[in-house]
């Protein structure tokens, strides 16, 4: 194994990892290597950690909900005192559910919201406890990576989602903040959006080609890639948003800006924004908004999904 790519005496925390990408991610963190915390909100953890003993590795399940704000010390409490530290953090714990917009209830929003975009917080914020401490401690920086995961719901604004794609774009927002805050203490973040076919995504996606035996839509193929982010050979990327799925890793651009509209007399009157904008948008394709659309076109897999998604 190419040294760069080893995680060998690595520890992770990967949330959500009962079931889905969550343990495809655990599993393949473990084959590279890493020791694993698995965190559940169920027994599942459990299962995933006899699989990876099964296979040689070294894991322990954590049973709690990330959206409780004190399972974030709990998480790399098990880390430091079962393997010594922690050196990686895949937040992947969510929840759907989905409605639109007229039909969303306030525990639907708060219930996505908690668990998605608190989660991923309160895990983080935990971990950036523990490696400020052990940067300041060492003298310099440390091993730190942290891979969060968002989705395309936020590039989309999937009408059908509007709490999942708010947390979602949160999410992408919180990673960018973690990079910057963290780089000093050698801290790596970054953002995947995946797509895999998993109970979460049931009847969501139809049936794909299996290139090389494997699913296209497999969610070992995300686990892969976050084990290749958790690497000493990804150690130049940080703060970036990918898209992951199938055969392709899809690297996003920052937004970027289209048009400056700038007042003549250095203050806007209604009547001059009327002027310089009303005529900048007649007749624009109203599907060209701030929503990435074009990212769909990435999609060679063959495989439908469902509309917003």
């Amino acid at each position: 194994m190419n040294a760069d790519l080893t995680l060998a005496g690595r520890t992770a925390v990967v949330t959500g990892a009962g079931a889905g990408l969550g343990r495809s991610e655990a599993l393949a963190l473990a084959a590279q290597g890493a020791n694993v915390v698995v965190n559940d909100v169920g027994p599942a953890g459990e299962e995933v950690v006899a699989e990876i003993t099964a296979r040689g590795g070294r894991a322990v399940a954590v049973i709690g909900d990330v959206g409780d704000w004190s399972l974030g010390e709990k998480l790399v409490s098990a880390a430091v005192d079962t393997f010594g530290g922690l050196d990686i953090l895949v937040n992947n714990a969510g929840v759907l559910r989905d409605r639109m917009l007229f039909n969303l209830s306030e525990s639907d929003w708060d219930d996505v919201i908690r668990v998605h975009l608190k989660g991923h917080a309160a895990v983080s914020r935990a971990a950036a406890v523990h490696w400020r401490a052990a940067s300041k401690a060492a003298g310099g920086p440390v091993y730190g990576r942290v891979v969060n995961t968002s989705s395309e719901a936020f590039l989309f604004g999937s009408a059908g989602q509007p709490n999942y794609a708010a947390a979602k774009a949160g999410i992408v927002a919180l990673t960018l903040s973690t990079a910057q805050g963290l780089a000093r203490y050698g801290v790596r973040a970054n953002a995947i959006c995946p797509r895999a076919r998993t109970a979460m995504t049931a009847g969501t996606f139809g049936e794909g080609d299996a290139p090389g035996g494997l699913d296209v839509m497999a969610p070992e193929r995300v686990g892969t890639f976050v084990s290749y982010l958790a690497s000493p050979a990804a150690e130049g990327i940080s703060g970036q948003v990918f898209v992951v799925y199938g055969d392709m890793v899809a690297l996003m651009a920052a937004p970027t800006v289209e048009q400056k509209f700038t007042a003549a007399d250095g203050v806007f009157s209604v009547e001059e924004l009327s002027a310089q904008l009303t005529p900048y948008f007649a007749d624009r394709d109203p599907w060209r908004t701030y929503a990435a659309h074009h990212v769909a076109e990435l999609d060679t897999t063959g495989v439908t999904t469902m509309p917003g998604r």
